[in-house]
């Protein structure tokens, strides 16, 4: 098979379709935390914005300028942010690395719609990329308990 064809399957019509439909796309007016992280490798960006009550998030928003990748991982991540704890955020961070460095089982529920991403585990140059929602939200939620706590 060759390389051009794996690509192509790589972008499977379900994530062709979440990243056509990512919730939470306004950003926050008055956020307790704002994060923008970039991939330096493709120049994929996401900014999350998050209010906090009782250490879980209970606004969030998000602006997505990535591929397709990127994108159907903002897609999951903002179907589910909301009510999450740092842990759970965290967690699901941590398994997305694991799934697409080591093969790792697919991040817990609420996240496993993740499992979709499976196949950019042979596309090293593409992890940055599906891995900035995550990074983004978990960083967010980290500084706003910061903030909280000062």
């Amino acid at each position: 098979m060759s390389a051009e064809t794996d690509l192509i399957k790589l972008y499977s019509g379900r994530i062709l379709a979440l990243a056509a439909e990512i919730p939470h796309t306004a950003r926050l007016g008055a956020p307790d935390a704002s994060v923008r992280k970039r991939s330096p490798l493709c120049g994929s960006t996401v900014t999350v914005d998050v209010i906090l009550r009782d250490g879980r998030i209970a606004e969030f928003g998000q602006d997505v300028k990535a591929c397709a990748l990127g994108q159907a991982a903002a897609a999951v991540v903002g179907a589910n942010a909301i009510g999450r704890s740092r842990a759970e955020i965290e967690a699901a961070r941590d398994a997305l690395k694991a799934m697409l460095k080591s093969d790792g089982p697919a991040p817990a529920p609420p996240f496993d719609g993740l499992e979709v991403l499976r196949p950019a585990r042979d596309y090293k140059n593409r992890h940055a990329s599906i891995m900035l929602a995550l990074d983004a939200t978990a960083e967010a939620v980290a500084e706003a308990e910061k903030a909280r706590c000062a």
